[in-house]
């Protein structure tokens, strides 16, 4: 079964506080929004046109929309919205284990709040310095600066969520600590400007999303659970 479908599970809507535009864009709206303003009114509107298209970006870049949540209590949900650049058996470098391994690529145009894909507690949360190369290259799950979480689900599952960054982004922000507990879908940290999302599973769970499938954080299901 492809991810769209399962984009399309009804449940509940995540707890985040959902504003028009996420928490981690306002000072870039506000800065690019206070000089197309200034250039408008010194040089006028056709001058000011292209920073008017920088604050278009910004205002789609950092929209952050309301996801409802798909509530079976096997699903693992898409941690990013972009599309699947890979489902194959991995070596989950994290925790030392044999794992299903699903990637999801974001490039600039997707929304960038990460979701938790699982219910459960933080067992540990890693940050690794790396390169910059680009995310979509399978390489950059382990030379790329990232940010790793390992969630223990209720039902005992160990689930690594991992943020990489990418040629273009710069700043993965994390807000998830060990000993926290997580809900699924709960956002818990932004990466800017395009990059990608590595989830290990449990060997034994099995594919729902396919390559290169179009996925949503929070709603599409990527796997279930053994």
């Amino acid at each position: 079964m492809g991810a769209d479908a399962s984009h399309l599970t009804p449940g509940r809507v995540g707890a985040y506080p959902h504003p028009i535009i996420a928490k981690e864009g306002w000072p870039f709206v506000a800065a690019s929004l206070a000089a197309a303003l200034l250039a408008h009114w010194i040089a006028g509107p056709w001058w000011a046109a292209p920073v008017w298209l920088v604050v278009a970006f910004m205002l789609q870049f950092f929209r952050d929309p309301p996801r409802a949540v798909p509530q079976e209590p096997k699903a693992v949900v898409s941690p990013a919205d972009g599309r699947v650049v890979a489902v194959e058996r991995a070596r989950d470098p994290y925790l030392a284990r044999d794992a299903l391994k699903m990637s999801v690529f974001m490039n600039v145009f997707n929304v960038h709040s990460n979701r938790s894909p699982v219910d459960g507690e933080i067992r540990d949360a890693w940050h690794f310095p790396g390169s910059f190369i680009n995310a979509a290259l399978s390489k950059a799950s382990l030379e790329n600066e990232r940010a790793a979480l390992w969630i223990r689900t209720t039902g005992g599952a160990d689930v690594t969520c991992v943020q990489i960054a990418g040629l273009i982004a710069r700043r993965i922000l994390c807000y998830a600590k060990a000993g926290q507990r997580l809900a699924r879908g709960e956002r818990y940290g932004f990466i800017r400007f395009g990059s990608r999302v590595d989830v290990y599973l449990p060997p034994e769970s099995r594919p729902v999303a396919a390559m290169g499938d179009k996925v949503y954080a929070a709603e599409t299901i990527l796997a279930r659970l053994p």
